[in-house]
């Protein structure tokens, strides 16, 4: 009689798990209907993986900072409508007010067509170093 007392305890334990194992496989391969216990319990752990492994986990998708173009030319417009060219002090050969303008349309032609230069600055580092020039232009 011993022998069927533990033989019959031994086999109650598995019947949870295997239940467990069973709801388990279920989720996994998504068998429970719309509007269920089941269903909503799965959709529930999705939510949450998606709003918190953010969080918790590294996905290494950072965005990219702002690199400007090739040409070291970055094109944006002001408020009055004016378009404004930022253009490395590299491009630039120093000169007087005239031959530098040329320059500027040089680049700034190719890229934008017919313009007129309203004005330019010349932007330096703490070193007083020029790092680019800020050229607003009106189109022709």
């Amino acid at each position: 009689m011993q022998r069927a007392e533990t033989t019959s305890a031994a086999s109650a334990a598995p019947l949870p798990m295997n239940a467990v194992w069973r709801t388990i496989r279920s989720y996994i391969l998504w068998q429970h209907e719309r509007g269920t216990l089941h269903y909503d319990v799965m959709v529930t752990l999705i939510l949450i993986f998606v709003f918190f492994s953010p969080r918790l986990i590294n996905y290494n998708d950072k965005p990219i900072g702002r690199n400007p173009h090739p040409t070291d030319v970055v094109v944006t417009t002001d408020p009055e409508g004016h378009l404004v060219y930022e253009i490395g002090a590299s491009a630039i050969s120093p000169g007087d007010d005239h031959s530098v303008r040329e320059q500027f349309l040089r680049i700034i032609e190719p890229i934008s067509g017919a313009v007129s230069i309203i004005s330019y600055e010349a932007t330096a580092d703490g070193k007083g170093h020029t790092q680019h020039y800020k050229v607003i232009v009106e189109r022709d």
